[in-house]
């Protein structure tokens, strides 16, 4: 084990550089306690970190200088937690009435959410609006049950999504009854965040054309910080979510308000 107490300040900085890059964001707060340092050294180690390249400052603490790994295409997200995001799709798509209108983002765990949706024989007439390729193939076997609107855009091949120019003004002229709305990241600090900026633009333009906003993320994503910020914790309604994140960060994003629903739990509890 190793003796913090008498760790050089350069052994202390390189072990730092790597505990921000495994977490993707660190607190000042929290480093200070797993280096059993004061938080004026660990701004003073982060300071110097960013002269080098190493990390990037943000407001309460640092993220990586660059990615910590390439954003997956929608392929290879789909083998990644798919009983987690099956979960979450079920749970989410629970949260949809007969009659009601929906925005429904991209990704594997927003396919989930169209999959279930599908299943759901009970429901009738809901109008789903979507800038996903992949959602409105997975959705067109509810017609005529469902209306499905593709928003228009430019494509974006990674995600089969369509982005900006194009997307946005389709979404000033809409308003819809529920948002769901995927990311890669939820902190109750920093907020919810996407890996890139073109998605990360559509999506808050979701939120902003939506009356009920739920967010689906799986357990790791959370106390994750990327580049993209969607926004604050609390512009959502719901957060649902699965796997086992820490108790206290979920007790932390139901102080804001906003109700979390783990999908992978029985009923009751």
């Amino acid at each position: 084990m190793t003796n913090i107490a008498r760790e050089s300040t350069s052994d202390r900085r390189a072990r730092l550089v790597v505990f921000v890059a495994e977490r993707g964001f660190v607190r000042v707060t929290d480093a200070a306690a797993e280096f059993e340092v004061s938080e004026v050294t660990i701004r003073g180690d982060l300071s110097s970190l960013e002269i080098a390249g190493d990390v990037v400052r943000v407001h309460g603490g640092a993220m990586p200088a660059s990615p910590r790994a390439p954003e997956p295409s929608l392929e290879q997200a789909l083998s990644q937690a798919a009983e987690s995001k099956r979960a979450i799709g079920e749970a989410a798509a629970s949260l949809v009435a007969p009659g009601q209108s929906v925005i429904l983002d991209v990704g594997s765990t927003a396919l989930a959410v169209a999959t279930a949706l599908v299943r759901r024989a009970d429901l009738t007439d809901v109008t789903i609006v979507t800038n996903g390729l992949s959602i409105a193939l997975a959705l067109e076997a509810a017609l005529p049950r469902f209306t499905v609107v593709m928003t228009g855009g430019t494509l974006r091949p990674l995600q089969h999504s369509l982005v900006n120019p194009g997307v946005s003004g389709f979404l000033e002229s809409v308003h819809a009854d529920l948002a769901i709305i995927g990311c890669n990241g939820v902190d109750v600090e920093q907020g919810v965040t996407n890996i890139n900026f073109p998605e990360a633009e559509v999506k808050r333009r979701m939120v902003q054309s939506s009356t009920r906003r739920i967010l689906i993320a799986d357990g790791s994503k959370l106390n994750q910080v990327h580049l993209g910020v969607i926004g604050a914790v609390a512009d959502f309604d719901v957060l649902v979510t699965s796997g086992t994140p820490p108790e206290h960060t979920i007790a932390s994003i139901r102080s804001l308000g906003v109700e979390v629903l783990r999908a992978d739990e029985p009923i009751g509890q």
